[in-house]
C-alpha cells in the first residue's frame, strides 16, 4: 500500500437545474487531478459542518476551494453588503469548522482564491468587497480571457515561504475574482500582491503550512504552482 497524504478538498454547491433537478455538488476535475500530480490521494468534502472533526481525523491536509460566491461581510464585521456579493450559507459554515479545527491540530492548509478570502477571514481579516469600487485603477481581475490562461502577474514578497517555494518573485497568474484580502488576519504575511496592489496571497509563519492564494494553481499556468502543490502535499507527509 503507497503511503499517499489524504487531501480533503471542500466542494461547491448548487441549487437544483443544470446538473440535476435537486441540489448538487461540484468540483473542478482539475483539483483532484493536481493533488495525485503532486503526490496527494483527494477526498472531496461533503457539506457536513457535524462532521468536520471526523473529517480532519481521516485527511492529512486541506484545500479550500473557490467558487462563484462570496464570503458574507457579516464575518468579518461589515454593517454593509455589497450589491455584487452572493453568498452561499452552507458551505460557508462548513468550510470555516474544517479551517478552524484544521488551525488547531496545525494541518496544512492550502486556500485558494475564495478560500483564501475565508482563511483570511476565519484568521481575524476583513475583505475587499467590490475590487473595482475600493481599487483605483484596478485590473481586470475577472479576466476576460479563459481560465487556463494568464490574467496579470503577482509579485511575490521577498523572504516569504510561497516565494521560497515559487523560485521567483514574479509569477503569471490566472485571475477570476471581484474581492480581495483587505486587513491581513493577526499572525498572518502578505506573500504576494499584483501591480495594482490587490493582496494576491498571505500565509501564516507560525503554522506548518498555511498559505492561501488568489489565483488558481491547480491550471498549472507556470512551474510556481507545480511547486507550490508539490511543498503543501510534502508538509502533509510531515
Amino acid at each position: 500500500m503507497r503511503d499517499l497524504p489524504v487531501i480533503g478538498i471542500t466542494l461547491d454547491s448548487e441549487e437544483p437545474g443544470g446538473y440535476s433537478k435537486f441540489p448538487w455538488y461540484a468540483l473542478r476535475q482539475n483539483y483532484c487531478s493536481a493533488v495525485v500530480a503532486a503526490g496527494g490521494l483527494p477526498l472531496p468534502l461533503p457539506h457536513e459542518p457535524s462532521l468536520a472533526a471526523d473529517y480532519l481525523d481521516r485527511i492529512h491536509g486541506l484545500i479550500v476551494t473557490g467558487g462563484a460566491f462570496d464570503v458574507d461581510p457579516a464575518l468579518f464585521g461589515a454593517a454593509t453588503r455589497h450589491e455584487t456579493v452572493v453568498v452561499k450559507k452552507a458551505r460557508t459554515q462548513f468550510e470555516l469548522a474544517m479551517i478552524q479545527g484544521a488551525l488547531k491540530r496545525d494541518m496544512p492548509i492550502l486556500g485558494i482564491c475564495g478560500g483564501q478570502q475565508l482563511l483570511n477571514v476565519a484568521l481575524g481579516g476583513t475583505l475587499i468587497q467590490h475590487i473595482p469600487d475600493e481599487v483605483v485603477e484596478c485590473l481586470a481581475h475577472e479576466q476576460p480571457n479563459p481560465r487556463d490562461q494568464a490574467g496579470h502577474d503577482a509579485v511575490l514578497v521577498p523572504g516569504t515561504r510561497l516565494a521560497d517555494i515559487a523560485q521567483s518573485l514574479r509569477i503569471p497568474v490566472n485571475s477570476a475574482h471581484h474581492q480581495a484580502v483587505k486587513d491581513v488576519a493577526p499572525g498572518c504575511v502578505v506573500n504576494a500582491r499584483a501591480e495594482d496592489g490587490v493582496i494576491e496571497g498571505i500565509e501564516h509563519p507560525g503554522h506548518k503550512f498555511c498559505i492561501g492564494v488568489q489565483w488558481h494553481p491547480e491550471f498549472t499556468i507556470s512551474d510556481a504552482d507545480s511547486r507550490l502543490y508539490r511543498a503543501f502535499i510534502k508538509a502533509c507527509h510531515a
